[in-house]
This record gives C-alpha cells, structure tokens and sequence, in this order.
C-alpha cells in the first residue's frame, strides 16, 4: 500500500521490514507504551482516591451520633488532662477536612464543647475553673473505610485555626 503526499512518499511495507529488523525500534514503542500505562494508571487511581475521599466526607455526617460517644471514651482513656475525668462532649459546627502533606488518611476537623470534672483526691478538685466549658477541635479518621477517633483533641484553637497551626492539606466537598 503506497500513500503519496507533497514531502514524501510512504511505503508501509517499509515499516514492517525495518521493525523487524531493528530491536531497539520495538524496545523504544515498548517503552512509550509502558510509560503511557503508567500515567493512565496514575489518573485512575488518583480519580479512585478522590471518589472515596468524597464519599467518606459525606458519610462523616451520619457517622457523628456514633462518633461523639466514641471520642468521650478514647480521650477519657487518655488521662489527659491530669486530675480531670471527661464528663461530656458535644460536637458542633460544620466538619472540616484535610489530610498531611503525605496525604494519606483523610481527617475530620470539628468543634467540639468539652466538659470536665475534678477527680476525688486529685490535684484539681479545689479548682473552681474546672467545671467550665472548654472550646476545642475534635480531630477523626478515616482509616479502614470507617471513621474513628484516639481522643486527639485540640484545645483553644477553632477547626480553621487547627489546619492552619499544622499546616494541613484541606478539602472540600463537590
């Protein structure tokens, strides 16, 4: 088969015979190939990623009934603060979203209204502050196709301030 053209002409049983006989033609095709493949798979996965993300982002909000009793008892089991026993706490306001720069759990940023009691004994049971309110951010987790929590909570900084003190990736929702 001859195609005709202004610059050349092209005789496509040229192609055949000169791939055959030059290796280094099949190894370079083979390697374009190769490196396409790759770039496609990196855009799928990257697109996979996304769609979990946003879909763990959305489902994050029917999760918080279950979630709230769950940070109580990881952060009570903390001992954190010293001398204080986690009485209540109470999730508030619309959760924020981020991940480190490694970028691989997504996190849920949110605020939260802790309240405290002294313990018996304890170094803080004289402290009349102690049964004060205290603001602080509630950090989540989702690992595992589940959102979870280690009590991790940020007192004195609102959701905001939180991602910009650690300097976190943020997203939103589409």
């Amino acid at each position: 088969m001859l195609f005709r053209s202004a610059y050349f002409v092209l005789d496509v049983r040229f192609f055949e015979n000169f791939a055959l006989n030059h290796p280094l033609l099949i190894l370079l095709v083979s390697v374009v190939l190769a490196l396409l493949a790759g770039v496609l798979w990196r855009r799928w996965r990257s697109a996979q990623i996304a769609s979990r993300r946003r879909l763990a982002m959305r489902e994050f909000v029917t999760f918080m009934p279950r979630l709230e009793p769950q940070l109580l008892q990881a952060a009570a089991a903390t001992g954190k603060p010293r001398g204080l026993r986690w009485t209540q706490c109470e999730l508030h306001g619309a959760p924020l979203f981020a991940t480190d720069h490694a970028g691989h759990d997504l996190c849920a940023l949110i605020g939260v209204t802790v309240s405290f009691e002294a313990i018996a004994g304890g170094d803080m049971e004289d402290v009349e502050a102690v049964g004060n309110l205290r603001s602080a951010t509630a950090v989540f987790v989702h690992q595992h196709g589940s959102w979870t929590t280690d009590g991790r909570v940020v007192f004195n900084l609102e959701p905001a301030e939180t991602l910009e003190r650690f300097q976190l990736c943020t997203f939103s929702i589409d």
